[in-house]
């Protein structure tokens, strides 16, 4: 079976699952030449990792008896995405509100700052420029068309 249709029927057979909870949501299927499946899930208040084995179980119970794969020979990962993956959907970033991120535009620049906003088109990060009394607070517009990933900081 292409790789294609086997996203395409898994991501199916999620959005069946997700629709009972609107505020669990699909951020990515990939599937590797070995039938491994690996499905990234977020919610609007951060996914357990409770909920993503029973999206594994359910999921892989509907994949098992579809027939799919006639000798079993598929594995399957739910998980979410994980603090070093790039935000990928417009609903990540309007979670993420209020947190440290680094963005890397797409001429390799990075700008390292609090995301503020979050609109359509566009996000706003916030950033700090010199120490001490020559500290200036800047706000910068940054269209998504300009952003080549956005990754999350941990700040201790």
């Amino acid at each position: 079976m292409e790789k294609e249709t086997i996203i395409q029927t898994v991501e199916g057979h999620l959005q069946e699952l997700l629709a009972a909870h609107p505020s669990d949501f699909l951020v990515s299927v990939k599937v590797k030449p070995t039938n491994n499946i690996k499905i990234y899930l977020d919610a609007d208040e951060g996914i357990s990792i409770d909920k993503c084995i029973r999206y594994n179980r359910a999921l892989y119970r509907i994949l098992d008896e579809s027939g799919m794969f006639p000798d079993g020979n598929f594995s399957l990962e739910v998980s979410s995405p994980g603090i070093d993956e790039p935000l990928k959907l417009h609903r990540q970033y309007k979670k993420n509100i209020g947190r440290t991120v680094e963005v890397t535009l797409l001429d390799g620049t990075q700008k390292t700052g609090k995301l503020l906003d979050v609109t359509e088109t566009e996000i706003s990060i916030e950033y700090t420029t010199g120490k001490g009394k020559k500290a200036e607070t800047h706000q910068e517009p940054i269209p998504f068309d300009n952003i080549k990933s956005t990754i999350i900081q941990i700040q201790f």
